[in-house]
């Protein structure tokens, strides 16, 4: 990827002066690289700042569903939740190109918790079944303005780890951070269930609204951000300063190339998406429909420790590379699905499918990293984001339709079909690494 030249000095306190790699290496490990190079503190503020996203949509399903009575007007408040959120992240992640994303994150730090007061308010003072179009409205503006924290915390290791091409850091970063989006999905989700269920309904969103407003304000200001220097400030960029002064152009971005991994993420959500409501249609033909996240949470948690383990791969199998394996790899598993006939063992498949899902992300977030021109690195990355949430809108859809016509076995055909659209664009993904390679 190209490097980022015009990134400030590193600090000299001890929290964030990074370490020579071959010396972290010795003394520590990989993952004490990355430590090194952004500071402890980076870790918890980004992985708290990150946990609203995974808490809105089933938040607001959860809710609107307690006090309608109605599963379909949840589901229509969830989907415009994801609907908003898949449109505003790519107009987020092109804001914070342009002019940082220390203002746009504090931006949205305060319009989120604004738009998820007025969600409450909707559901709470109006009947939503009477008043759909607010609730609706609600629900897309509280997607729309939900702070990209993962895009971005991606984007802060990519200027940080650019100066460092022989190292593996953007390796091992990128490996925490699909870990860490594993863990927040399980981990949101649990979290609205155990509040609407031991306190009220309402009690996740206000939840979120809080750790918005403090997490992400924190993640906003931390030391890191100043790695990541937006358009506006690049000498001789349009806008910038010193922008008639000589410079190397701006590079042309190649939207093919752009959504080889964009189109991954759709087939990624797809995936997930998809999995996640065949098996709820699995679990409810045992009467257990309710554990259905506690099933699904077995594939994520081998995911987040097979994502983990990405930093320690041999660089020989690269980037896209190791997508076709891991992609490859999904697709044998996928098929161990149609075996289970009790939740034990469907618990047991669940874990040996998770093993190439976490690396297939990681592997997937680093071609984009490859094939984004370094001044739409945010757009490109939270084009990813939203990729996630289009494909596990569209799974789930086409996945609940065979599950009631059909019955789950019929269902789990969608996230094998997922599998196989992520192998073939996988091969896509070594042209486009070559390509980039050659530039």
């Amino acid at each position: 990827m190209t490097q980022d030249t015009s990134a400030p000095a590193q600090a000299s306190t001890p929290d964030s002066t990074p370490a020579a790699p071959e010396k972290t290496a010795a003394t520590g490990g990989r993952y004490q690289a990355i430590f090194a190079l952004a500071g402890t503190s980076f870790f918890p503020i980004a992985f708290l700042a990150r946990l609203p996203l995974a808490m809105l949509t089933i938040g607001a399903l959860t809710l609107i569903t307690e006090v309608s009575g109605s599963y379909a007007l949840g589901g229509f408040a969830a989907g415009a939740v994801g609907i908003g959120s898949a449109v505003g992240a790519p107009l987020l992640g092109y804001l914070a190109d342009r002019i940082g994303q220390r203002p746009v994150l504090l931006g949205t730090a305060v319009l989120n918790p604004v738009a998820i007061g007025l969600f409450l308010l909707t559901a709470l003072l109006l009947d939503p079944s009477d008043a759909p179009f607010w609730m609706l409205a609600a629900g897309l503006v509280m997607g729309a303005s939900t702070p990209q924290v993962g895009p971005m915390a991606r984007v802060r290791w990519m200027a940080m780890t650019s100066r460092r091409p022989q190292g593996r850091e953007m390796d091992t970063a990128l490996a925490y951070e699909g870990t860490a989006d594993e863990l927040t999905f399980v981990l949101g989700p649990a979290l609205v269930g155990l509040l609407a269920a031991a306190v009220a309904p309402w009690l996740p969103l206000v939840l979120a609204a809080a750790l918005t407003l403090t997490m992400v304000t924190a993640f906003a200001v931390h030391r890191t951000v100043e790695h990541v220097v937006p358009t506006s400030r690049r000498p001789g960029i349009s806008g910038g300063p010193d922008a008639a002064s000589p410079a190397a152009p701006r590079e042309r971005p190649q939207w093919l190339l752009i959504m080889v991994p964009v189109l991954g993420m759709v087939a990624m959500g797809s995936f997930f998406g998809s999995t996640q409501t065949s098996l709820t249609a699995f679990a409810g033909s045992f009467d257990m429909a309710t554990s259905a996240g506690m099933i699904y949470a077995a594939m994520a948690l081998s995911s987040a420790v097979a994502a983990l383990s990405v930093a320690f791969w041999p660089e020989r199998f690269g980037t896209a590379g190791r997508w076709v394996l891991c992609a490859a790899a999904m697709l044998a598993f996928t098929l161990l699905l149609f075996v289970p006939s009790s939740i034990g063992a469907m618990v047991v498949m669940l874990l040996i499918l998770g093993l190439p899902v976490g690396p297939t992300m990681v592997s997937i977030f680093g071609i984009g990293a490859i094939v984004a021109p370094r001044e739409l690195m945010g757009t490109v990355m939270t084009m990813l984001a939203s990729g996630v949430v289009t494909g596990t809108a569209l799974g789930s859809s086409v996945a609940g339709r065979l599950a009631d016509s059909s019955g789950y076995s019929h269902a789990f055909i969608v996230p094998t079909c997922s599998a196989a659209a992520l192998l073939v664009l996988s091969l896509f993904a070594v042209q486009a690494a070559r390509k980039r390679t050659a530039a």
